[in-house]
């Protein structure tokens, strides 16, 4: 069996990440058991979520625990298998963590999911046909139920949630403005994404100023936004709502290494009868087949074309993660192994 490299949770970080909370350790692959298949991972899935279940904090995952690999999406190819259902050469997707080899029972259900490569690259299973691609899928069709001709905003536009979230809408008639970090990333967001208007958040560092752009950007006013961030950004935002204005709230990355993230004004809920809903795409299993058909059509068909930073080797994962959460990556970040 081959022996494994991993990312083990070293140490909880106090206040920001660093990369002496992570271990690099080798171990060899245990033989396989009945209904047992090997996974090499040819990707690793970076994102956000991850820097909340390093702390040891109430949320709504267990913490990632101690000594153990650091847990997150994967995408490979079986090299070994026990189960009837799976082959060597299978393309598929699994929660097999920071490492380069998974060892999965095959027989628990949603463990590993066959993929089909043909029209769709490996990678962007676990980007905008994956995880992030279904977070915006249910965040817009379940949440903000857009109608055509409404006016949407998503932060971080750039990224693997943010540029799912611009095609679907586009795609049901709405005008999109995304919020992104620099130069290079609103231009991407406007000219090949799609996307009718993006802000530069860092030519923006308050929420005056930002509430200032977001009114040009948003004429007609903002009746749906996919919250990302927190901070003065969602205060500006709020700034610029309409009455009956649904908010998907999907992540705080601002508050992640635990400071709290204070409202401004919170009375303008209340004023505009804004709907907010907080949800985790994990709990709502059922749209998965139908976000994920409708996702990889977008992708296929080339009117979603996502970007990706890609890390090389499990020893460059740490430094990427961290890179992630100060907005260093364009698009997906993912770590290649193969």
């Amino acid at each position: 069996m081959p022996t494994n490299r991993q990312q083990l949770l070293d140490n909880r970080p106090e206040g920001e990440a660093t990369a002496s909370n992570f271990k690099l350790v080798s171990s060899e692959t245990p033989p396989l058991q009945e209904n047992q298949v090997l996974v090499r991972h040819h990707f690793l899935s970076l994102d956000p979520y991850m820097r909340g279940r390093m702390n040891d904090a109430k949320s709504y995952a267990q913490p990632q625990p101690l000594g153990q690999v650091m847990q997150g999406g994967t995408a490979g190819e079986v090299v070994e298998s026990r189960h009837p259902k799976f082959a060597v050469g299978d393309k598929v997707v699994g929660f097999g963590g920071w490492q380069e080899y998974s060892v999965v029972d095959a027989s628990q259900p949603g463990t590993l999911r066959k993929v089909d490569t043909t029209h769709v690259p490996l990678s962007h299973y676990l980007g905008a046909v994956g995880m992030p691609g279904v977070t915006a899928w249910y965040g817009l069709v379940k949440i903000i139920q857009p109608k055509a001709g409404e006016t949407l905003v998503v932060t971080a536009a750039s990224g693997a949630v943010g540029s799912a979230f611009g095609a679907l809408a586009k795609a049901r008639g709405c005008r999109v403005v995304g919020i992104a970090g620099g130069a290079d990333k609103c231009r991407y967001v406007k000219e090949e994404l799609g996307f009718d208007d993006c802000i530069d958040y860092r030519q923006h560092p308050d929420a005056k100023s930002m509430s200032a752009a977001l009114k040009e950007a948003c004429p007609q006013g903002i009746d749906g936004y996919f919250e990302n961030v927190g901070g003065y950004i969602f205060d500006a935002v709020l700034m610029r709502c309409n009455a009956f204005a649904r908010i998907a709230l999907c992540g705080m990355i601002a508050g992640y290494d635990g400071q709290p993230l204070p409202l401004a004004n919170p009375a303008l809920l209340l004023i505009n009868r804004i709907k907010l809903e907080g949800f985790i795409v994990s709990e709502h299993m059922d749209v998965w087949p139908e976000a994920l058909a409708e996702l990889g059509q977008l992708v296929g068909s080339g009117k979603l074309r996502p970007r990706e930073s890609v890390a090389q080797g499990i020893e460059a994962a740490p430094e990427a993660f961290l890179g992630l959460l100060k907005g260093k990556n364009f698009g997906k970040q993912l770590v290649k192994l193969v």
